[in-house]
């Protein structure tokens, strides 16, 4: 006889989604603005806007009984904010598109969570998505035993957030085959999904309940894999999210991210401020082609984006966790900043000693002892 020792599985989640992490926020609002709101939304746009972009200092209720400060979500332009949630409450679509790692994915999740309730609508596009998982399948056991019937019909994502009046999310829709592409126009244009297999009953077609969007992504370093028609653009408005512009707040996206993956891991972040500043300050170095003293800087073909700065600093973070006193931090970052410039290519090995032997060297001759702790290692470059 054997006996289990197995340890239970916890019941937490790597991720929340925002609807789940923002619930007592999302509470708060609905109870804080009563103002109009469009078909089906939970909160006023301006409450949305609100959600994603925080509140200067607290917030009362009407009635004084509670008060909240809304955290800042979204690093960018509160005009951006506004104009997405004004396409959403026109039941236009909305595409949001950017080079990788500009928080895309996570705008779009916000305003649904914050529209609608829920992000988890959600297609995501690849060369193998297909146009049932746009509008619907089938339950093949009840379809052989009963024929098709409403029963039988598993519906997609979208055609769940049409019924609800919902907002549905379509990620990467650019790696979507140019057929599947084409079932979004119509879907856009007549708001209704025809199922031929249930003609002559009343579910015979799906009509949009007042309220249904769809929000979508599209990947910059994409184009050319599977182009838009012209046809699926005009159904669109489109916005288009860049990099975080200023340095101190992108350090703090950075911090605040890669600490709270550290703490999910169990352990405590404790990454110097001047290492996450190196740190964010090479990624923007190199990701636009010149340092912050103007200095020309020998651009990599990878994209050095802030959500692989992230996941940069939030191994610096476990490394510091896991292994204390095995090595300074600071030393672990040139060989990090090499795996990932080589992911695309691996001739940008080249372009980053090119950036050490002149932004990191000048800095470190300037006096900076991050930098000339850097420089020093310039030999981990070169392995």
């Amino acid at each position: 006889m054997t006996t289990d020792t197995t340890e239970p599985v916890t019941a937490g989640r790597q991720i929340q989604p925002p609807e789940d992490a923002y619930a007592a926020e999302l509470e708060f609002l609905a109870a804080y603005d009563t103002g109009p709101r469009p078909p089906a939304w939970r909160l006023t746009p301006r409450a949305v806007v609100t959600f994603v972009m925080g509140s200067d200092g607290a917030l009362k209720l009407p009635d004084g009984s509670a008060s909240m400060t809304i955290a800042r979500k979204f690093v960018g332009e509160r005009s951006l904010v506004e104009r997405c949630v004004v396409t959403l409450a026109g039941e236009r679509g909305l595409l949001l598109v950017g080079e990788p790692g500009t928080a895309k994915s996570m705008l779009s999740e916000l305003l649904a969570a914050a529209v609608c309730g829920t992000s988890g609508l959600t297609v995501q596009g690849t060369a193998g998505t297909t146009e049932d998982q746009l509008k619907y399948g089938w339950n093949y056991a009840l379809l052989l035993a009963q024929g098709p019937s409403r029963e039988a019909l598993v519906p997609s994502p979208v055609l769940t957030a049409m019924s609800r009046g919902a907002v549905a999310r379509v990620e990467e829709v650019t790696r979507c085959l140019p057929e599947v592409q084409d079932a979004l126009v119509s879907l856009l244009s007549e708001r209704r999904v025809a199922v031929p297999e249930l003609a002559g009953t009343g579910d015979a077609q799906v009509h949009a309940a007042p309220g249904f969007t769809l929000i979508a992504t599209a990947n910059l370093r994409d184009r050319g894999v599977s182009e838009m028609s012209a046809a699926l653009k005009r159904r669109f408005n489109f916005e288009t999210i860049g990099p975080i512009a200023d340095l101190d707040e992108e350090t703090a996206l950075v911090r605040r991210q890669a600490r709270g993956s550290v703490e999910r891991a169990g352990a405590g972040f404790a990454v110097d401020d001047a290492v996450l500043e190196a740190l964010v300050t090479a990624f923007r170095d190199l990701r636009t082609g010149r340092s912050a003293e103007g200095w020309e800087i020998e651009r990599p073909s990878t994209v050095m984006s802030t959500a692989e700065a992230v996941a940069v600093a939030s191994a610096l973070g476990v490394a510091s966790a896991y292994f204390p006193g095995d090595r300074d931090v600071l030393g672990l970052l040139p060989g990090h900043l090499l795996g990932v410039v080589r992911k695309d290519d691996p001739a940008d090995a080249a372009r980053l000693l090119g950036y050490w032997d002149a932004a990191v060297r000048r800095r470190a001759e300037q006096g900076s002892a991050t930098w000339r702790t850097l420089w020093d290692l310039r030999h981990v470059l070169e392995g």
